[in-house]
């Protein structure tokens, strides 16, 4: 979008500032700050978003004032795209990077992101996301269930096309002038970032993949929690296919498939022969290797069989369900949980 003087003179001025959306989670965000004021390089703000929260985050904000550059606002509850939008009008830098609460980075993360955008510049990128050596059992497991070529195929890290590449707001960043031109995220209360990205290009902005510089991404804690997250994705998914119709793949589509088929499946094995659950258990067996060989451990494997199918059944009725609501009823964009989503 900017010729090459004016590329040059963005990465001299450069300044950036962290926007943090938080729902509830005074303690993910210690986490978070926490890893924040052990980066290698600290020339950046921090704009917190407390978005309505019973549970606010003031107090745990107010014990990183002394190492970091952080401000606090608390606004009534809109979701996480115009509260990233609310911190943006709040932000002095020109640069912002977006993150979720769950998240915390190693300490040459920003280092990182400095860096490249000042070697390579682009308008907007995107990051992958890993799983940290402290996190649980059940985390590890839904980090791979939500990265594993097995299940989404990839297409949440650094397997994307750089060319079409749609950062998520986990690990996301775009300049002043992109929020400008875009009016920022929209009210989606799920897909927001990929509606996001979408838009970007649209504009003609360019986005870019830095794999190096990758979050450590809890999400969520319970297989409940877990469930209803993708469950809402799959019905983000027919959203973003009514807003922008290029942008649904097979990939996408997949998991719906999938669920029908364990459905069918089931059903053969009970009423004719058990031979019909073969292919699934060589399927679990496959997540179950892979996992395990990955994670160099056999119980981060079995759980990884386990999360990876509330994954792709979550996902595929959360889109089978939207696709029945949205595309055959015409009915408005809607959301599910809203009211019990972290119970």
């Amino acid at each position: 979008m900017q010729n090459g003087t004016l590329k040059d003179r963005i990465r001299e001025e450069l300044r950036f500032s962290f926007i943090i959306p938080v729902f509830n989670r005074p303690l993910e965000i210690r986490e978070l700050l926490d890893s924040l004021a052990q980066q290698s390089e600290k020339k950046f703000e921090i704009i917190i978003v407390d978005d309505g929260s019973d549970q606010r985050a003031e107090t745990v904000c107010a014990t990183f004032k002394n190492s970091l550059d952080i401000n606090y606002y608390y606004k009534e509850n809109s979701g996480p795209g115009p509260s990233r939008n609310y911190g943006c009008t709040k932000a002095t830098g020109n640069y912002f990077i977006f993150l979720d609460s769950d998240c915390s980075l190693p300490e040459d993360y920003f280092k990182i992101i400095k860096n490249e955008l000042h070697q390579n510049y682009t308008d907007a990128f995107g990051g992958p996301d890993r799983s940290h050596e402290t996190f649980s059992l059940l985390q590890k497991g839904i980090s791979y269930a939500m990265t594993s070529w097995l299940t989404t195929g990839g297409i949440r890290g650094a397997s994307e096309k750089l060319d079409k590449f749609h950062p998520r707001s986990f690990n996301m960043g775009y300049s002043k002038c992109v929020f400008e031109k875009t009016k920022g995220f929209s009210a989606m209360r799920f897909g927001e970032d990929i509606d996001m990205s979408v838009r970007i290009l649209q504009n003609g902005f360019q986005t870019r993949l830095i794999k190096v510089a990758f979050v450590f991404h809890k999400r969520r804690t319970t297989l409940i929690q877990f469930f209803k997250q993708v469950f809402n994705s799959g019905i983000a998914r027919i959203h973003l296919y009514i807003r922008h119709p290029h942008t649904l793949k097979i990939v996408h589509v997949l998991p719906a498939l999938f669920t029908i088929g364990t459905l069918v499946t089931v059903i053969l094995s009970l009423f004719f022969t058990p031979l019909f659950l073969i292919p699934m258990g060589l399927h679990g067996i496959l997540i179950f290797t892979d996992a395990s060989v990955k994670n160099k451990n056999l119980k981060i494997g079995g759980m990884a069989v386990v999360t990876s199918y509330v994954q792709l059944i979550g996902y595929g009725i959360g889109l089978l369900a939207a696709f029945w609501k949205r595309i055959l009823l015409k009915q408005k964009e809607y959301a599910a949980y809203e009211k019990n989503f972290y119970n």
